[in-house]
């Protein structure tokens, strides 16, 4: 169901120029349904709310039998019209903490299929013409998730002239998996490991192929995550293979401080002994591999043993980052107020505070405050040092060679904020894609002022995407960082506004502790460098 406009979000969107380009989109009509036009056959969608949706489009080859744990290989063409209606299997996926009911917490409900290659694309009904494409990257913690799901539904961004494309990509193990006989029988110069990656690079070059056939611009792509799919986004702005595959990046949640990535010597021992976990013997072949079902591999809390192709990403983001050999593009970038939300199930936060050490805990204490309790303080150190700081550390290197914006989002739902007092981690996903009331959890409708923010987030994201700042016209300037004035946008309770060194005494401290191992990897990634060239 379409959400109600209010007449701000009308204004905002008039005034925000969101033309639709002339008449003449590739997208035409027969009889009732939309068709599109691809590289490997035609399609048939439907109308929805105002706009064509076309769902379950295989960008690259069902990732089974022998491609299981292969790079992403194309897409075969199929004869005939193929059905667009319907969505794809979400891909195999479990709870990293092993719960069983996963759609809570951002995960896809049953049937899944390793057969999941799929996108899913909102486009403008009639009239595109060179329209602003974003593809987005769900979150879940790289083991669960989905693009079909009800909350990432890109109609909003349809109507407005855009066309949306959400994707799945494999998870997991089966995203992220090192073992010698995978290795040993690869054909020669095919990247190994981190498949998950290779999938999202593979479902951007399908839509620079074929953004045109749904009215969109394949020369104007931004890319945007949240959460792990943040995660994604920055380690593809540092991946040469997918430059120039988007053009503009949105970051939600990412962070930004990433370990150096296990070598490859002991990520394939990791994988040995998690296949000998699961029955495979030792010396077991890729066959044999492949042989494991995929209900038992999903069903692990085994994390990924991927390690990081150099051919795929030749350095961790972090260093890319930190060195400028990153794509530059235009930036944005952004944390919640309540990313502390990660511990609330699993018994997440008791495993946090017991692990924090003592001297620790008194330089918390000493640093948040005396009063507070030993879980707010760890709350607030997490919060800071895995989200937010990193996000300012991003933003604050990128400024340096291209625009970059930073936003802090603290509004809770209004009918929320008896029992709830900070934004959780993923709440700002319902604004910026403008469907509230479909959270998975504690959904309730929105209110007036609720809808009014949704309104000027879905437009600042979207005046981003057609021209690389977030600033439509009829609303305040979100300026490009800078060092000098660290300005931020934050979307509060009351509003929106422009705030200046945010944070800046909780999140200088978590830098200043990380700077000498961002230091320590630049040297362990130039020696890298160094021996590849000789």
């Amino acid at each position: 169901m379409s959400q109600p406009r209010s007449a701000t979000t009308a204004r905002i969107l008039l005034t925000g120029a969101l033309a639709l380009g002339a008449p003449g989109s590739a997208i035409t009509q027969t009889q009732q349904s939309p068709a599109a036009h691809v590289a490997t056959g035609q399609l048939s969608g439907a109308v929805e709310d105002g706009v064509a949706v076309f769902r379950g489009i295989p960008y690259a080859a069902p990732p089974v039998g022998a491609l299981r744990w292969r790079a992403p290989q194309s897409a075969v063409a199929w004869p005939g019209v193929r059905d667009a209606t319907k969505f794809g299997p979400a891909c195999p996926q479990g709870h990293p903490n092993g719960l069983t009911d996963i759609v809570p917490y951002g995960g896809a409900p049953e049937p899944t299929n390793e057969d999941c290659l799929t996108l899913n694309v909102w486009a403008p009904l009639h009239g595109a013409q060179r329209a602003p494409v974003m593809v987005f990257i769900h979150g879940g913690s790289g083991v669960m998730g989905a693009g079909s799901l009800p909350y990432y539904d890109g109609a909003s961004f349809a109507r407005d002239g855009v066309v949306l494309v959400t994707i799945n990509y494999r998870l997991g193990v089966l995203g992220g998996f090192a073992h010698p006989a995978l290795s040993h029988s690869a054909p020669s110069g095919e990247p190994l490991s981190a498949y998950s990656a290779m999938d999202q690079i593979a479902a951007l070059r399908w839509v620079k192929q074929n953004a045109a056939a749904f009215g969109g611009d394949p020369n104007n792509v931004t890319l945007f995550g949240e959460s792990a799919g943040g995660i994604s986004v920055l380690q593809l702005v540092s991946a040469p293979s997918a430059f120039g595959l988007f053009q503009r990046a949105i970051v939600e949640s990412g962070g930004g401080w990433f370990p150096p990535g296990a070598s490859r010597a002991k990520a394939e021992k990791m994988g040995v002994s998690f296949a000998q976990s699961l029955g495979a013997p030792a010396n077991a072949t890729a066959a044999q591999l492949r042989q494991i079902p995929a209900a038992a591999l999903v069903r692990s809390t085994q994390p990924s043993t991927a390690f990081a192709d150099p051919r795929l990403m030749p350095e961790n983001a972090t260093v890319a980052i930190a060195t400028g050999r990153h794509a530059r593009i235009p930036l944005m970038i952004g944390a919640n107020s309540g990313e502390d939300s990660l511990l609330n199930h699993g018994g997440g936060i008791a495993k946090a505070v017991a692990q924090v050490k003592p001297s620790l805990m008194k330089q918390l204490h000493q640093f948040y405050g005396s009063t507070l309790s030993d879980e707010e303080v760890v709350r607030d150190y997490l919060r800071d040092g895995l989200v937010t700081a990193p996000a300012r550390w991003v933003v604050e290197n990128w400024s340096g060679v291209a625009p970059a914006y930073v936003y802090r989002f603290d509004h809770v739902d209004e009918r929320l904020r008896p029992r709830v007092s900070r934004a959780g981690h993923g709440s700002e996903l319902f604004y910026v894609f403008q469907t509230l009331g479909r959270q998975p959890a504690d959904a309730v409708a929105p209110t007036p002022s609720d809808e009014q923010l949704a309104a000027e987030m879905h437009a600042r994201w979207i005046a981003f995407a057609r021209t690389g700042a977030p600033n439509p016209p009829g609303l305040p300037t979100w300026p490009a960082y800078s060092r000098a004035s660290d300005p931020w946008m934050v979307f509060g309770p009351n509003g929106s506004s422009v705030q200046h060194q945010v944070l800046k005494p909780q999140l200088d401290w978590p830098e200043r502790r990380i700077s000498p191992l961002i230091w320590f990897m630049r040297v362990q990634a130039a020696i890298a460098r160094l021996f590849r060239w000789l």
